[in-house]
């Protein structure tokens, strides 16, 4: 995976700050010189969203799209496991990769946070073997955000541009997960995204 596009893509998922809004001349220029076209194309209609909307308006649509929504979660094990144990598990193979590999997380995430993992896939194959571990999983979460007429598919879009397509087993999974959603087994366990989560990245937040 081309590590430009993987660490532009990480940066626009994150919340939008008033850094990233002060940052886009650089953002743009970045974004001209990622491969393949596909994703470059997909980069510049996103950037040319945040040009036109106030950070206000991106900032409440941040919200209301990935926080507030369970199919729209930057969590990538969500897709798959939901709200059951196995997802803890599943958590597992993400921190194994980062503490092989000398990673060192943000301890305000978890483990399979898409931008995080993102950043991973920057800097080493085993983070874009995560990702491609993941496909289906972007794949839900790029037509859950085209449903929602998000701009933010753009973003994931670009990313799954420069990944391997999806193989008969994964498309079969999307299908599966697109009719019935993420599982579900609610007792004793966290919400698809932690408190502190949604109180850090509530609507107000101005940097």
């Amino acid at each position: 995976m081309n590590t430009q596009t993987a660490k532009l893509a990480s940066v626009l998922l994150q919340y939008p700050t008033t850094a990233l809004f002060d940052g886009l001349d650089a953002l743009e220029a970045f974004a001209a010189d990622t491969n393949p076209k596909p994703a470059r194309e997909s980069f510049g209609r996103f950037l040319g969203w945040l040009r036109a909307t106030t950070s206000e308006q991106v900032a409440r649509h941040y919200v209301q799209t990935f926080d507030l929504h369970r199919r729209c979660t930057l969590y990538l094990t969500y897709y798959r496991y939901g709200d059951t144990r196995k997802r803890g598990m599943a958590m597992v193979i993400f921190k194994t990769a980062y503490r092989d590999a000398g990673f060192v997380p943000s301890d305000d995430e978890l483990p399979d946070y898409l931008p995080m993992v993102l950043d991973f896939a920057a800097l080493c194959t085993r983070g874009q073997r995560l990702l491609s571990a993941h496909r289906a999983d972007l794949e839900l979460l790029r037509r859950n955000l085209t449903q929602a007429e998000s701009p933010y598919a753009e973003v994931v879009s670009a990313v799954i541009a420069d990944l391997p397509g999806l193989g008969k087993r994964e498309l079969e999974q999307v299908r599966a997960a697109w009719d019935s959603g993420p599982p579900r087994e609610d007792v004793g366990l966290e919400p698809f995204a932690p408190p502190e989560y949604l109180a850090r990245y509530a609507p107000k937040r101005e940097s």
